[in-house]
């Protein structure tokens, strides 16, 4: 069923909706940019040295603990990472009403993942919920019950379907971003290092992954997480750039149709121009 609702156009025939998902991604692109850039200054580099990362990248890295998913099969499996780790043999499937022992990334955690969770995720694992951000309403979280469930800290996407925003990350990047804030950077980055797009999540939040490695619990994730936030809007603000820097919410299935009438619209565009 559609959610489209009718809207005005403009003198070219097309939807002002249009407009609007192309500025939200450019939006995107530039809040990520921001980040990049800041990340560069901390450095004190311009870029880093390929031939000692693809070294790294090359090494097997695979975690000595299980590394889970339940998968609510909400995702284009074309597009899922989790899906995608699964027939790589990286992650085991868990069926509804089954426990994990181990830590949980999910939207129904209450404390956040930190460096306290090591000890958890050496000896008993990661798991994460394969569950489409549009449908998290009827995500039935009940029946993947864990005793260590947790949130992650404000982190952008690098993923090709939602770049750029914040905390809009897949499963791939949530596991990553996990083993990484408690000490596990290697496997992080092995695990990152099986997608194309893999590095450019890493790249893209290394400053912030590092910030929070560095902390000894939730409390102070917190703390680093809007100390952060408040450096990177000092940035674009330095910048002279007014536009907001944080992408208003939209569900994942809007963004596909507005997407594909986007297309058909250009499509009209230029067979009118051929005529």
């Amino acid at each position: 069923m559609s959610s489209r609702k009718g809207g005005k156009f403009n003198k070219s025939g097309r939807s002002g909706k249009f407009q609007n998902v192309k500025s939200s991604r450019n939006r995107d692109r530039k809040m990520a940019e921001t980040m990049s850039e800041l990340s560069l200054k901390e450095s004190g580099s311009e870029g880093t040295d390929s031939d000692s990362s693809s070294g790294e990248e090359n090494k097997d890295y695979s975690p000595s603990f299980p590394v889970a998913m339940w998968d609510l099969n909400h995702c284009d499996p074309k597009k899922c990472s989790g899906r995608k780790l699964a027939r790589l043999g990286l992650i085991d499937n868990l069926r509804l009403g089954q426990r994990f022992p181990g830590l949980v990334c999910t939207p129904v955690g209450t404390n956040c993942v930190s460096p306290m969770d090591r000890d958890i995720m050496a000896s008993s694992g990661i798991a994460v919920v394969d569950c489409s951000w549009a449908k998290i309403d009827e995500t039935p979280f009940g029946r993947m019950k864990s005793p260590n469930p947790r949130l992650l800290p404000f982190l952008v996407a690098a993923n090709p379907i939602n770049y750029g925003k914040p905390c809009q990350l897949s499963c791939v990047e949530a596991l990553a971003a996990a083993m990484y804030i408690t000490g596990f950077k290697n496997e992080a980055k092995w695990y990152m290092g099986k997608f194309s797009w893999g590095h450019a999540f890493i790249e893209l939040n290394e400053t912030l992954l590092d910030r929070y490695s560095e902390c000894k619990n939730p409390q102070d994730i917190l703390k680093v997480q809007e100390e952060y936030i408040k450096e990177v809007e000092e940035e674009k603000r330095n910048r002279g750039d007014d536009r907001d820097m944080w992408p208003s919410s939209s569900s994942s299935e809007e963004e596909e149709e507005e997407e594909e009438e986007e297309k058909v619209a250009e499509k009209d565009d230029v067979k009118k121009d051929g005529e």
